[in-house]
Order: C-alpha cells, then sequence, then structure tokens
C-alpha cells in the first residue's frame, strides 16, 4: 500500500489477520489450500506464470475444478488492444482456454463484460460483482436528519484524489452554475493531489471563496463525516475508474449522487432518476443539464430557482436504500455461498434480478479509443 494512503489511516498490516497466508512464507501450506478447496476465488495474482502460485493456480484449472474468477476490466484503455497477438496470447491462456471449465467471472464493473465478451471467454458465466465498503445503517430519525429540508443550504461533496482521472474540476463548474442560478450552497472538496494549486486559481476565478473549501487529505472517517452532511455527491471519474468505491460509500451516507456513467461502480448503482443521475462522457454541459434536473423555478421575472426538495429527497433516500437492502458485503457474501454452493453440488444457480451476483450485461464501452466495430460488435 502507498504511503499517502497509509497517511490518510487507512491499515496495510495484515500480519494479525488469522485468516491470511502467504504463499511466500509458506508455499506447501499454500498450495494444499489452492489444490483441495472446494471453490478457489482469483483475485489478481500479478504474478510470473512460472511463479509457484500461478504454477498451482494452472494445476486447478487443467484438472477442471471449480474456479471462481474477479475482475477489473481488461481493456480499460480501449477494446481496440484486443487485436494485439500477444496480447489475445496471453488472454486465451488465462481466459479463453478455460471457457468450457466450471470456471466463472465476477465482473467488478458494469464493463467487464463486455471485454470478456469480446474476446468470447466466459460464455454465459458473467456476473455483477463490485467493491463492498463498511456498509453503515442509520435509525429511521438519522435518516431523516440527513435529507435536504425545503429552504436549507445545499450541502455538495467532491472526494477523490485530485488527478486529471477524477476531473475535480468539474465540480467547480456545477458550484459556478449554482451560483448564477442564486442557490444557497456549499461545495466541499475533499483530497489532495497535483490539480489542488489549479483548483484553488478556479476558485479564484470564478469568486467562488465563500461557497467552496478545500479539504486536503483527511482521514477516512472524516469523510464520511463529510459525506452524511451533504445532500449531493459529485462523482466525475473518466473511464480509466474501474469502479469508484466512494459512490457506494456516498449512497450509503445518503447523497443524491450525479455521478460519470464511464466508472465501473456508477451503471450498476445508480439507476438514472431514481436513485441518483447519471451523465455521459465526461461532459460539462450534460453534467450541468443534470443539475438543472435539480432545480426549478422560483420566479419567472427575476430568473431566480430553487431545489427541488422532494425530489432531492426521494434520490437520497432511495439512494441509502439501494447499498442497505442490496450492494453491500452481507448480502455479496451470502449470495456468493449460495453461488459456491450450486458450483460444488453442480446445480443450478437461481440469479438475483439485481445487485451482486446478477446477470452481467454487456455494455457498450465508454472512452475516446471506443471504434466502429467495437460499437458495433457489442449493439
Amino acid at each position: 500500500m502507498d504511503e499517502g494512503r497509509r497517511q490518510m489511516g487507512w491499515n496495510a498490516d495484515t500480519k494479525a489477520l488469522p485468516y491470511v497466508f502467504r504463499i511466500y512464507e509458506d508455499e506447501k501450506s499454500c498450495g494444499d489450500k489452492i489444490r483441495d478447496c472446494d471453490v478457489l476465488i482469483l483475485g489478481w495474482t500479478g504474478q510470473d506464470k512460472d511463479s509457484p502460485s500461478e504454477r498451482l493456480i494452472r494445476q486447478r484449472l487443467d484438472q477442471g475444478k471449480p474456479v471462481i474468477r474477479v475482475s477489473e476490466r481488461i481493456y480499460r484503455e480501449g477494446r481496440w488492444k484486443a487485436i494485439s497477438p500477444r496480447g489475445l496470447k496471453a488472454k486465451f491462456e488465462e481466459h479463453i482456454k478455460y471457457r468450457n471449465s466450471p470456471v466463472y467471472m465476477l465482473c467488478a464493473g458494469a464493463y467487464v463484460s463486455g471485454d470478456f465478451k469480446l474476446i468470447g471467454a466466459y460464455p454465459g458465466k458473467l456476473f455483477k460483482w463490485g467493491y463492498f465498503p463498511p456498509l453503515k445503517r442509520y435509525s429511521e430519525d438519522e435518516l431523516s436528519n440527513m435529507l435536504y429540508k425545503d429552504g436549507e443550504k445545499l450541502r455538495i461533496c467532491f472526494a477523490a484524489r485530485l488527478i486529471k482521472l477524477k476531473h475535480p474540476e468539474l465540480s467547480l463548474e456545477v458550484a459556478g452554475y449554482l451560483k448564477k442560478k442564486n442557490i444557497d450552497f456549499h461545495l466541499d472538496i475533499v483530497g489532495d493531489g497535483p490539480l489542488s494549486s489549479g483548483l484553488k486559481e478556479m476558485i479564484k476565478d470564478k469568486a467562488l471563496e465563500e461557497y467552496v473549501t478545500m479539504h486536503g487529505a483527511v482521514p477516512p472517517e472524516k469523510v464520511r463525516g463529510i459525506m452524511e452532511k451533504s445532500h449531493l455527491f459529485i462523482f466525475a471519474s473518466n473511464y480509466l475508474e474501474g469502479w469508484g468505491a466512494v459512490v457506494n460509500e456516498a449512497m450509503n451516507s445518503a447523497c443524491a449522487v450525479v455521478a460519470s456513467s464511464e466508472a465501473g461502480a456508477v451503471p450498476y448503482l445508480i439507476k438514472d432518476g431514481e436513485n441518483g443521475l447519471t451523465f455521459d462522457d465526461c461532459d460539462k454541459d450534460k453534467l450541468l443539464g443534470k443539475i438543472d434536473e435539480l432545480l426549478e423555478e422560483a420566479d419567472k421575472k427575476n430568473g431566480s430557482y430553487m431545489v427541488r426538495a422532494d425530489y432531492v429527497r426521494s434520490l437520497q433516500k432511495k439512494a441509502y436504500l439501494a447499498i442497505a437492502d442490496t450492494w453491500n458485503a452481507g448480502v455479496a457474501a451470502k449470495r456468493l455461498l449460495e453461488f459456491s454452493e450450486c458450483i460444488i453440488k453442480n446445480k443450478d444457480f437461481k440469479n438475483p434480478d439485481d445487485g451482486p451476483l446478477s446477470k452481467a450485461l454487456v455494455l457498450k464501452a465508454p472512452g475516446i479509443r471506443r471504434t466502429l466495430k467495437e460499437d458495433n460488435h457489442l449493439e
């Protein structure tokens, strides 16, 4: 784990966890577990193909024993890479070769299924998955206090590393737009990074000093505290964002999330207009169009606007319920156990309609490197 995340309060010490075994410390014990377990779940090994772990994994795959893989996108920077002979050979060995074996793919992002369908891997065996930050449950009274009240200052949050792929400048575009609409609001920007100084200049240029607070890097628990006091959350990451766990956290904190559809979490978690709002292409005008949906004209004579309080409250509550009822670790674990039992007993698994382990449909991939051929393939 990098030092920046350690300083933010993330704990990288796994030595005290009794269920963590390290193959580089005890190859025999780990090898026995890989060979003999009922179901092997594979994340990202990142190992050389001749490493002990990769060798043991290949042995299990060749023996036809059940394996569940978890993956983000393999063509995040463009599916045109699928035509690379060298890359396709590697994908064949890792994924395509076992397409008819009891090997299944949990797609940690909405565009993962399209990447694997493109190369013919995991036919009929692609399921929705993701990341599951700690779930916080709130009482009815607590939840009610978190919802937007008529006439209240609209609290907005943006939380991410301040880097290009996160597009933090779009949160300031929202702030400038709301200022012009005479909306009473405040924006909290949480995070640090190379774009920090540029954002501060942008705040000055737009005369937003009294409307925006830049908090810098803060511990995770403080980030959640700011979210819990916010009504709206801006998430503007582009197609390089594999998932975006901050969306889970913001929805769990009863924020109405206005999110870029390019990040892997968004098409899974957010139903546009129901429990949040989504916009395409990380486009400023499309984002501001979604902000318009949250406003209504208060006085036609002077062109003043107000927040659609009932609509915002509805988005907030349904966002919270989407995480509390469906997209959380407890639900995911229960379904994964049921799925594993079906695999072991060679029984059909009844996929839920939504959430973890529901069927992963193929979506057209976002990003500037899309091609006409790819679009037609994934129509």
